[in-house]
């Protein structure tokens, strides 16, 4: 099973986690297993479409980590360590969805539709979850210093 998905997925570490994850699987559906015509077959056939969630999830996670650095920060000479730092506190204190719709909006300036695509989500849930999470950093910083960090709404 290992080196099934070794070829498959072509990542060794990978593929012994895949074969484990299929064992696992396997034991949860043993009556299947044990039922199946032809029982090799059944588990080679786990092993690929766990290979394969893999593939598409690695391939998922390469798409927004290109699409994050894609766009580079401005280059600021003298930054504001103290509003920084309130900012990350700040952040971190919301639920992940929100600040990484806040993040990729505002600080990386991507578009809703970008936004979404790095994210796997909709439009707008993009759109929801970056206006309740301004809502709730503007709760969080004070309204005076959410609007000099934005500066300008995004595209």
């Amino acid at each position: 099973m290992s080196r099934l998905a070794a070829m498959l997925t072509g990542d060794p570490d990978c593929a012994d986690d895949v074969a484990a994850d299929a064992l696992v699987a396997l034991w949860h559906r043993w009556d299947r297993m044990r039922r199946a015509d032809h029982p090799l077959a059944y588990a080679r056939g786990v092993v690929a479409n766990m290979a394969r969630t893999r593939i598409r999830a690695a391939v998922r996670e390469r798409r927004r980590i290109t699409l994050f650095w894609s766009h580079r920060p401005e280059r600021v000479d003298a930054p504001d360590v103290a509003t920084a730092l309130d900012v990350r506190r700040a952040l971190a204190r919301l639920p992940f969805r929100k600040r990484a719709c806040v993040v990729l909006r505002h600080a990386l300036d991507l578009s809703e539709r970008d936004t979404a695509l790095a994210l796997g989500i909709s439009v707008g849930t993009v759109k929801s979850q970056t206006s309740k999470g301004m809502a709730q950093l503007q709760d969080l910083l004070g309204t005076r210093t959410t609007e000099e960090l934005v500066g300008r709404r995004s595209r």
